[in-house]
């Protein structure tokens, strides 16, 4: 059973999202606080798998709060709770780290939707992580046995990730490969340097004269736009499907993809969605170092 924590500076607030939880047996909570910092010592001591939070309380707000305890080493999951409709502080929301958002004043009916899809992608994150568990195991029994296993290059590594957003034949895709490529050989840390040196670094490559990285970028770009699409189109089909759950959350901003599924259900004029490109490739790049390591 999943374990909650709630951080809101209105006492009712919480009482209600508690007696919403565990009255529909989506878990337990097991803490509660009041303002940010009351709520990130909370929150560390009891580590939660997901902490409702409120994006305005007084001294420290909730987008301040999840900064810190995610420094502090907390890796559970949030779902923002606010009263606010401002698409610039939700945007900012998801780019500190949010799953979802639950509109002020509760609804009981939303509430029960939103953390149910954060149970089954909690649940479908456990199998996954279990699943490459298992995987590493008889990998080094193979290699205990004296098997040579060839390690999978950066390409062989990333390729399946594009394939599975549907972009693997793009044109931006290529300079995606080989930014990984690069990073993995010379990058020293897990952080980005500039984009615009990588940029300005693949268009080098390409002897892209005059454009420098401007023509890389747009490249890029269009692959991420086609990528985000894609999955939008797998969420309105499927919203439990595996890709989406996977990767949606995880490499895009969320509130893009859902503004890219409501204008594909409506049928509406697109909107210019600006992709997060220092995300997905920060993400990318985090998980071929993972995937690289987990083979030595």
């Amino acid at each position: 059973m999943l374990s909650f924590g709630i951080v809101d500076d209105d006492a009712a607030s919480i009482l209600m999202l508690q007696n919403i939880i565990e009255k529909s047996w989506l878990g337990e909570v097991i803490v509660t606080a009041e303002d940010g910092s009351d709520g990130e010592r909370a929150v560390l001591g009891a580590n939660p798998d997901i902490v409702l939070i409120d994006l305005l309380m007084p001294e420290q707000d909730g987008i301040e709060t999840i900064n810190n305890l995610k420094l502090r080493g907390y890796n559970g999951k949030f779902v923002m709770i606010s009263q606010i409709e401002s698409k610039d502080m939700i945007g900012k929301a998801y780019q500190a780290g949010i799953e979802y958002y639950i509109q002020k004043p509760i609804n009981l009916v939303e509430v029960q939707a939103v953390l149910s899809k954060v149970n089954e992608h909690w649940k479908i994150g456990c199998y996954l992580k279990e699943m490459k568990d298992s995987m590493a195991k008889l990998s080094n029994l193979y290699i205990d046995a004296g098997s040579s296993q060839r390690k999978m290059t950066v390409r062989e590594t990333v390729q399946p990730i594009l394939r599975d957003l549907g972009v693997v034949g793009e044109i931006g895709s290529r300079d995606i490969v080989e930014m990984m490529e690069y990073l993995v050989q010379h990058n020293k840390s897990e952080s980005l340097p500039p984009l615009k040196e990588l940029y300005e670094l693949i268009a080098r490559t390409h002897h892209d004269q005059g454009k420098e990285g401007k023509a890389v970028e747009q490249r890029i770009r269009r692959t991420l736009m086609s990528a985000l699409s894609n999955l939008a189109s797998i969420g309105l089909a499927d919203y439990s499907n595996p890709k989406f759950e996977h990767y949606a959350p995880l490499y895009f901003d969320f509130q893009d993809i859902r503004l890219k599924m409501k204008e594909i259900d409506e049928q509406l004029q697109p909107e210019k969605i600006k992709v997060n490109i220092k995300k997905f490739l920060q993400v990318l790049y985090l998980e071929v170092l993972d995937r690289q390591r987990s083979e030595q």
